[in-house]
């Protein structure tokens, strides 16, 4: 029997129809999109790896260590092992002990034709004799153009009559989480060697003020130190610096310093052999929501001054508890952001700088100044303090046992004489003022942005500060010299 024919309705047709349209998209999307995972990451890595092997360097470093003068391993008299201890130290006594050479691996790249080559100050540090070790099996002496530990950068320079093969700098800010990157070096001492991941993170900082690290899976080890991370068109994006592991090997947690933090640097040790990075002359603290609010702002970003040197931003008008928001026209995140893109501004440049004052926006205009020069300064001693006899004023306030600083205080703490403000001697452990970090011989320098001398002092603060209304009191607290600001909640 022949099955019946069914006509289809006027309404039908268009839906099958358009079912038809969806399934031959859908067909089309797949496609597509095998064909842009195929074009993601190539069939083989070996045209690029042939392309930029040539610019990679194998680095060998070797220093004259000093043996030690001391006893060292001393055998009983008369053991079968003493002449053997003896010949060791270099006859009876342990005397006339040559010094021997120690060597080190690390991994480098060749930036120009005429022989500078990037790697970590790390791998180069302290070394006498530095070799360089070329894809093509030549070895050249190099000599240190300039180092910067804060970023574990070296430049270096090998002589030679033939132009190098040399490799670009790529931009890392373009460097995106999951774009594939090839790490290079020298792993273990085993020679050139490649290895391939992902870009897994961005922004990582570990211990510097300058950090910008990449994160890559790629494996680094031991001996890649220095060499370079490239992203897919060749071009450096990373200098390969550090990884996280619990035993010492690769466990995919690679680290490489972005390329747009290190070709600033290279350019000026390229130009005068060392850095120079731009220096406000302030210390900072990031803003948290309660220090916003005692400072009656609405918004966390920006960097809060709790104390200003002297230098360019004394000279330029910043005062302390000034909130930098803007730094050459650029608005100011926290702190990490504006100690990098001032570091990375010229020397001896006049910018403008908006803070927030009391409430309200003020542009300064400071010239900045060279932060090695200051970092290098020599601090001057303070005078000594005359003694004070009688005893001090003390109160209770917030968790804090205060006391009004004397010049007794002063000397047995180590302060400045001229040093004003009240002395925390016991901080309540169950108390907010704890749980911030508030300690025993912390002082107390302003409260509610207002300097205090005296116990009074503070509890007139105190007062201006319930009467406007606000939840938290802002202290200014320093500790062996540091000053940081903290805000304390007024309880009801």
């Amino acid at each position: 029997m022949q099955p019946k024919a069914v006509a289809l309705s006027k309404e039908m047709k268009p839906l099958i129809q358009m079912r038809g349209l969806w399934l031959g998209f859908l067909a089309t999307v797949l496609v597509l999109a095998q064909v842009m995972m195929a074009n993601a990451r190539p069939e083989s890595l070996a045209p690029l790896a042939e392309q930029i092997s040539p610019s990679v360097v194998n680095i060998t470093t070797s220093t004259v260590v000093e043996r030690p003068t001391g006893p060292q391993g001393v055998v009983p008299e008369g053991s079968p092992f003493e002449e053997f201890f003896n010949n060791r130290r270099g006859g009876e006594g342990g005397e006339g002990q040559a010094p021997r050479r120690s060597s080190a691996l690390g991994s480098g790249f060749v930036i120009s034709e005429d022989g500078y080559v990037v790697t970590n100050n790390h791998v180069i540090e302290g070394a006498d004799e530095i070799l360089i070790e070329f894809f093509s099996g030549e070895e050249l002496p190099a000599k240190v153009i300039g180092t910067d530990p804060n970023t574990d950068i070296a430049l270096l320079k090998v002589e030679t009559d033939e132009p190098l093969s040399f490799v670009p700098f790529g931009n890392s800010d373009e460097a995106r989480v999951g774009d594939w990157v090839i790490a290079m070096g020298n792993p273990l001492g085993q020679g050139f060697s490649v290895s391939a991941g992902i870009v897994s993170a961005r922004n990582r900082a570990l211990s510097g003020s300058f950090d910008d690290y990449l994160q890559t899976d790629a494996a680094i080890n031991r001996g890649n130190s220095g060499g370079p991370l490239f992203n897919m068109d060749g071009e450096v994006v990373g200098v390969n610096t550090a990884i996280l592991s619990p035993n010492g090997g690769s466990i995919g947690i690679g680290f490489s310093m972005a390329s747009n933090v290190v070709t600033r640097v290279v350019d000026q040790l390229r130009e005068f052999g060392e850095t120079r990075r731009g220096w406000l002359g302030v210390r900072i603290q990031d803003l948290t929501e309660d220090l916003a609010e005692g400072f009656g702002l609405e918004s966390t970003d920006g960097a809060l001054v709790n104390s200003v040197q002297d230098g360019p931003s004394k000279d330029g008008g910043m005062l302390d508890g000034d909130v930098i928001v803007n730094f050459a026209g650029k608005p100011v995140k926290d702190t990490r952001a504006l100690v990098r893109t001032v570091a990375n501004s010229p020397v001896g440049e006049t910018v403008r700088v908006i803070v927030m004052r009391e409430g309200k926006s003020v542009t300064l205009k400071i010239t900045l100044g060279r932060r090695e020069d200051a970092v290098n300064a020599t601090p001057v001693a303070a005078p000594e303090p005359e003694e004070e006899e009688g005893l001090p004023e003390t109160t209770s306030l917030l968790g804090l046992t205060l006391s009004a600083l004397t010049d007794e205080l002063r000397t047995n703490l180590d302060l400045d004489e001229d040093q004003l403000g009240l002395l925390i001697t016991e901080v309540d452990e169950t108390t907010e003022a704890f749980e911030k970090g508030l300690r025993a011989g912390d002082v107390i320098t302003e409260a509610g942005q207002q300097k205090i001398e005296s116990i009074d002092d503070l509890n007139s603060r105190l007062a201006d500060v319930k009467d406007a209304g606000r939840k938290s009191l802002l202290l200014l607290v320093r500790r062996g010299g540091d000053p940081r600001f903290v805000a304390l909640s007024l309880a009801e």
